[in-house]
Parts: C-alpha cells; structure tokens; sequence
C-alpha cells in the first residue's frame, strides 16, 4: 500500500501569466512537432486575415529571416496602443501576456473572425525565445519587445515585457508587424517548412478576394531571397479554376455567386468535371472545415432541389419519374464554399466541422435563389443541359442497378474472409487499438515480414504486383481489383459511403514498400485509394509509410543502419576505414531478423504519419499525379523534380570494397 499523503490547499499549484501555456503547449497548439511550430505562424496570420476580411488590409508578407525568425507584416489598422482601463498597461502588451485578451469577443470591432479565444497571440509569446511587436498607428510608430527568459534555476517565465510598449517615432502608414523566434526548448525543430507555409497563403490568397499575400525566404545569405506573390482577384472563383487545371471540364468558367442570409455571408464557386467523385471544400471564416458540417449539408440539399426543379422544368425528367439523388448531381463536382459568420461553433477542438445549425438553412436559402437566378441568365442552357446529362448518366448507372448490385455484390464476398487464406498473415490480438497491419510490396518481402513480426499485435498483408490506379475509376471498379478487395476485406470498415471507421481492425495501417521508384509508385497507389475511398483513415491519422533502411555498416563487432543518403557520410565518418557497406535494393534482401531491428520493432523503428494538411491542396497533387493529363503531370515533374541528384550509392559501394 502507497504511502498515506496529505492533500491540501497549498498543494493545489496556482500557474501565473504564461506559465500553464510553456506546461501544456499541446492543450494550446496540438503538438510541439512540426505541424505545432507552423501553428504559431497561423495564430499571427490569422490576425491579420481577420483584419483583411472585415476591410481593414490590403497586403500582408510573411518572412523567413536568417536567423531563424519569422515576420507577419500587415498594413491593417495596428493594435491598439493606448491604455488599457483595468489592466494598466498597453493593450499592446495585453493581448501578448493574458490569455483571453483580444478584441474578437464581440461584434463591434470585427464582424467576422477565426480567431474566436483571444489565445492566438499570447500562446505565440509564450513559446517563443523572443518576439517583437511593431505597430504604425495615429501617425507614430510603437515598438514592444518580449522574451521567454530563466528567472531562477529549472524556472522558466514566457513572454515577459523587457519593457513597455514605446513610441519610438513618426510613421504615415498603418499596421502591425511581429517577428518572433520560436523557443528551441519547446519544440522538437524550430525550422520552418517553406512548402508549408506557401501552400497555406496561397490558400488564404484565394479565401481572400484581392489581398495579396506576399513570402519572402531569406535564411540562406549565399542565395537570393525567394520571393512569391499571391492576389487572386477572382478569389474562390480562380481557386476551382486552380483546382480543375489538370481535368476536363464540362464548362469552362466555374459557376460563381454570393449572398446574406441572416446575417451570414454566402460565397460559392462551383464547376462539374468528368471525374466519377466529388470535391467540395468549405471554409468558415478562411478556416477549412475538412469535415464538412451544416453548411456543406445546406449546400448539398440546395443543388440537389435546384437542378432537380431545372430538369423537371426543362422535360429532363418527367411527370412519373423519381428526382435523381443528390450524388448523381454531384458526380465529378468541384466546389468551394466560404461562409462569414458571427459566434462560430465548430465541433470539437479542431475546427474541423461546423456545428451552427443556423448555417444550414443560410447556406440552402442562398444557394437556391443565386443558383436558380443564374441558370435563368443568357447562355447558361449549355451549362444546365452538360450538368443534367451527367446527372442522368450516373442515375442511369444507379437505377439499372449496375452500380448498387454491383457494390451490394462485392460488399457480400468482401465479408466472405475465405478472401484471405493465404494472403493475409494476422495478429492474434484482439485489442484493435494495438494492433498493426503492414502492407508489403510482393511475396518475398512478405515472407519476411511474416517471420519477423510479432504475431501476437503485428498482421502482415503482401501485395502482388501494382495494384490499381484508382484515380478516375468508379467504385464498382475498384471492387473488382483482387487486392483492393483484399485489402479491403483485411481492414474490416467497408469502403466509400459505407467506411465506417469504428470497425478498422487496425489501429496502424504501414505501407512498406522498397526505397525505389516501383516502391514509391506503389506508396502513390496505396495513399490514392486511401485519400477517394478511405478518406477518414488519413485524416484520423491511421496511415503511416514504414521507412526501412537503404545502407548497412559493418566494421568488426559494430553494426549500423542508415536511412537516407543524407545521413551516410556522417555514419562511415564515425566507422572511419576498413568498413563494409551493404545497400538494400529491397525489402526482400532483409532476413527476418534485421527487419524486425531496422522495420517492425516499434522500440527502434521509423515510422512516418501521412497526414492531410490542406486537403484543397492535395486533391491538386493527386489529380495531377495520379489522373491521365500526361502535360500536366510532365509540369508538375519538371518544376519539383531534383534532375540533378546523384546517386551516392555506387560511389560509396566502390569505397567500401
């Protein structure tokens, strides 16, 4: 029995000012990782989105300085720099010391605003080595500046002012603008991903009607500083035009209108394509909301009604026949919907779905009355009649029951696990939440696998040859590749429509494949499948690429693996001479046991979550990628393609010898 303690008062742990911010980072910006680090960027840059979208900015740049700041500029309106009547000091450095401060609480200074908790820019404080504030304002320039500093051994205080906010001269213009160094000793990198952080702006560029976002990377002082502009004067109307570059369209020029509905703000672009699947992304006042909610549902009930009411209106459909179904209209859409609102309620602490039920009938009175005054325009019956017969396409597929036998069919023998004998290698565990299923590239690397695992939480499924290409296939398709069905059957949680997350069987889904081209293929293949069919499975984080090793070192009794070919020159400088160096061609080459030490075994492994950071985004990659615009794709490789790289792996084996 456990010692008896006292609990009282003084034992209960009071935190001052930042303090609980730097104690749980994760309760404020999810993780310390990567994705964390570039949360604080977005907490800074949603503050001046804001000001943007309630008409305030016009421009906004983002830099990457060389000491490994980075600066949010904008030309907004400038925090306010007077005294604070309760707190006593500027309300400058009030919003960057007490949580909760902001100006977004009510309506009266922002109509509109993603950043709902007043937390965005203290948190930012908090876990930076250092921040500082310039705010252009009533004619003179203010400047404030913070730091995270060790007031006492093992004692850390956050964003202290190192002193109060000062004029510091004139200035005509207007704004604010923060560089901030994140703190090294609270995230696991505090180097910012480029990519990231362009994709995210252009994003917003797009949200954002006429705002130019502007990122300028100066870290590396040998080069010239990249430079990349975005202003989209068409707004969510050239963001489905960005969307659609590598498909074919049923009509050139996406569909666009706007409008209010009890005091929400309604904007939609829209285009069909001849893809079998839809895309429609939403967002929330510039926040992306990847998991729909009610003003998706007031969308998709809107088009359905509208088109229903067209093709009744234009003899598309007779007296005696049934309306088509919201998916037959929705067949090969491409979609963006942003809504403005006050008081948002999203679901969870994601923001990932809207939980507003007002939005619904906002979003569904708008959408009927703009869709149907378009459509009721000159030179939209071209339009109208290439959305209709689309429609009626994939109704006629439905309706014969080509399509629902078909999937009814195959649903009935994926259940059939007789489909696994002799393919699937499982776990004897029953505890899903620790089990893992590693999906190998071909029989021998399977055989392998199947000998190193630990069977009683590790399945191992092998693959025969490349599956197949999902993109632009209909579901009926798809069900009829022999590992997709396999595959299908081994997760046990249906597949589309019917995808039911709660029934995965495995907690861990880990593509392994060999670190070669046919590899990489297969990986593109897998996540493809995945990202039309399977979609919550990324998005809940159940993916995962296994990463085994491309060299092996051996020098006496001294054995290293290395992973990439970036870590090698590094690892022979410590075997120094007389080494020899193996390089993994395939998995297959491994013996069971060196998989299970470089691979399987969770205490030493290296295992990658695939994650969705922009889903707008990655519908591009993969319809690019994956789709059949051979030009489109020879761009795409052109422009990101390293053509240059060598492989060290010759040079290095010659070494060796």
């Amino acid at each position: 029995m456990a010692e008896k303690k006292t609990y009282e008062a003084k034992d209960i742990t009071v935190l001052e000012g930042l303090d609980a911010v730097r104690l749980r980072p994760g309760m404020y910006i999810g993780t310390t990782g990567p994705k964390g680090l570039h949360h604080l960027v977005w907490e800074i840059l949603d503050n001046s989105i804001d000001e943007a979208a309630n008409g305030f900015c016009s421009r906004i740049i983002i830099t990457l300085n060389s000491d490994g700041s980075i600066t949010v500029e904008d030309n907004g309106r400038g925090i306010p720099v007077d005294i604070h009547p309760v707190l006593k000091v500027s309300a400058v450095e009030v919003v960057y010391t007490q949580l909760h401060a902001g100006g977004k609480f009510n309506n009266e200074n922002y109509a509109y605003s993603g950043g709902l908790h007043g937390v965005g820019a203290s948190v930012v404080n908090a876990l930076s080595r250092w921040l500082k504030v310039e705010v252009n304002r009533d004619g003179k320039k203010y400047v404030q500046e913070f730091e995270s500093k060790e007031v006492k051994p093992g004692k850390i205080a956050g964003g202290v002012p190192k002193a109060p906010l000062a004029a510091v001269g004139k200035s005509l213009a207007t704004g604010t603008k923060v560089t901030f160094l994140p703190d090294d000793r609270i995230f696991e990198t505090i180097e910012f991903d480029y990519a990231t952080i362009n994709k995210h702006i252009k994003e917003q560029a797009f949200l954002n009607k006429g705002l130019e976002i502007c990122l300028i990377d100066q870290r590396d002082a040998s080069k010239e500083a990249i430079v990349k502009s975005y202003k989209y004067d068409g707004g969510i109307k050239d963001f489905v035009k960005y969307l659609n570059e590598s498909k074919n369209k049923l009509y050139d020029e996406p569909i666009y209108f706007s409008g209010a509905s009890n005091g929400i703000k309604v904007e939609v672009a829209m285009c069909h394509t001849d893809e079998y699947v839809d895309n429609i992304f939403s967002y929330v006042n510039n926040i992306n909301t990847s998991e729909g909610g009610t003003h998706e549902v007031g969308f998709k009930s809107a088009i359905t009604k509208v088109f229903n009411d067209l093709a009744r209106k234009n003899g598309n459909l007779k007296e005696k026949d049934a309306n088509l179904l919201g998916d037959d209209f929705r067949e090969g859409l491409s979609a963006i919907i942003s809504i403005k609102m006050k008081n948002v309620q999203f679901e969870g602490q994601t923001k990932a779905k809207l939980g507003n039920p007002e939005a619904r009938p906002a979003v569904e009175a708008v959408t009927i009355n703009e869709l149907s005054n378009f459509f009721a325009g000159r030179g939209t019956s071209k339009i109208l009649d290439s959305i209709i017969t689309k429609a009626m396409g994939a109704a006629r597929v439905r309706e014969a029951g080509r399509k629902a036998k078909e999937i009814a069919r195959q649903t009935n023998s994926l259940e059939n696990t007789s489909t696994l004998v002799g393919k699937l290698a499982s776990c004897s565990g029953k505890n899903y939440a620790n089990n893992e299923l590693f999906i190998v590239e071909g029989n021998s690397a399977g055989g392998s696998a199947k000998q190193a695992r630990d069977r009683h939480f590790q399945a191992v499924l092998p693959l025969r040859g490349k599956p197949l290409n999902v993109e632009k296939k209909r579901l009926e398709q798809v069900l009829q590749n022999e590992e997709f069905r396999t595959l299908i059957t081994a997760l046990g949680a249906g597949i589309g429509e019917k995808f039911n997350i709660d029934n995965l069987k495995y907690h861990k889904v880990i593509i392994l494949a060999d670190a070669d081209q046919d590899g990489a293929h297969i990986r593109a293949i897998l996540l493809t499948f995945f990202y039309r069919y399977m979609r919550e499975l990324i998005t809940e984080g159940h993916v995962y690429m296994g990463m085994p090793p491309l060299y092996k070192l051996r020098k006496k009794d001294m054995t290293e693996y290395v992973y990439s070919d970036a870590e090698i020159d590094e690892a022979i400088s410590r075997f120094g001479s007389n080494y020899k160096l193996s390089r993994y061609k395939g998995l297959g080459e491994m013996n069971p046991e060196e998989l299970w030490t470089t691979t399987l075994d969770p205490k030493e492994r290296t295992i990658v979550q695939v994650s969705i950071e922009d889903a707008a985004e990655a519908e591009k990659m993969i319809t690019t990628l994956m789709g059949d615009n051979i030009e489109a794709r020879k761009q795409y490789i052109s422009e990101n393609a390293d053509f240059n790289k060598v492989d060290k792996a010759m040079s290095l084996l010659k070494k060796s010898k």
